[in-house]
């Protein structure tokens, strides 16, 4: 902070000096952590977490997935990972998807994926960081936190216990987008975390028969929310139900070959 007066006993930031942050297992190096926010639930954040991960993958880096959104996992059957985890007196092995992404999740760990998880918030916390320090990643490249929605306990134990590099936000075209991602810049800006730019999901819809973009959800304003808190736009995600159906059937990885992100994986990749 330019007005800082080094004295952190009578200070209320979350700058960074002040933050002790949790160390990743010893066998894990892990070279880049990128958090995708939102500042509300439906927008599409795990798919836009999937996209990137496939994206990074397919560049030709090794990719984990950090599942922290505990209570609504859906990162492992965007993947078609199911059953249990498996690990010894080192630590938690990570599960791979086809092509080789490491996932960790709460629905591996659960007897059955469908349970509920009906955990208060100090516990929800605290399986993210085991997740983050319990966790044998191994050489990772670029590991994607898939958060929980909003700015609540888990995002806040995330930003102050996982070093991350940035993070990316992900929006909708609905009229509440301005404010929704007026909190997560905020809440990034609090706790002095980069933020890489934003993407758009279900931003338009392509007609099967002309080609014609149609705009479902009402004008776009991505571009002027980006302008007015000074994001990039990192890339707008269509209603396409070739991801919709790649995703249900848990091949999210069939979608390699898509460039709906390049921009944003060339932007981390920097």
């Amino acid at each position: 902070m330019g007005d800082c007066t080094h004295d952190c006993g009578s200070c209320s930031q979350n700058c960074e000096s002040r933050i002790t942050y949790d160390k990743p297992h010893e066998l894990s190096r892990i070279k880049r952590v990128i958090g995708v926010v939102s500042g509300k639930g439906g927008v599409g954040k795990s798919l836009v977490t999937s996209l990137l991960a496939v994206g990074a993958a397919k560049a030709g880096n090794t990719v984990g997935i950090l599942d922290a959104d505990i209570t609504g996992p859906s990162i492992p059957r965007a993947f078609g990972i199911s059953g249990g985890v498996e690990g010894d007196n080192m630590g938690i092995y990570p599960r791979r998807s086809a092509s080789g992404i490491k996932v960790i999740s709460s629905n591996l760990l659960l007897e059955h994926e469908n349970d509920p998880v009906i955990w208060r918030g100090p516990v929800i916390a605290g399986m993210v960081k085991q997740f983050w320090s319990e966790v044998i990643w191994g050489d990772v490249d670029f590991m994607f936190v898939d958060m929980p929605p909003g700015t609540g306990d888990v995002p806040l134990t995330v930003y102050q216990s996982i070093k991350l590099d940035g993070i990316i936000i992900v929006t909708s075209p609905q009229e509440l987008v301005s404010m929704i991602v007026e909190k997560a810049v905020k809440m990034a800006n609090k706790m002095n975390i980069k933020i890489y730019g934003v993407v758009e999901n279900m931003s338009y819809l392509k007609c099967p028969d002309c080609g014609k973009e149609i705009d479902i959800f009402g004008t776009s304003k991505v571009d002027e929310v980006a302008t007015d808190f000074d994001l990039k736009v990192l890339g707008r995600l269509p209603i396409d139900r070739e991801i919709a159906s790649a995703v249900d059937a848990g091949r999210v990885e069939s979608l390699a070959d898509k460039d709906y992100l390049a921009t944003a994986i060339k932007e981390i990749s920097k």
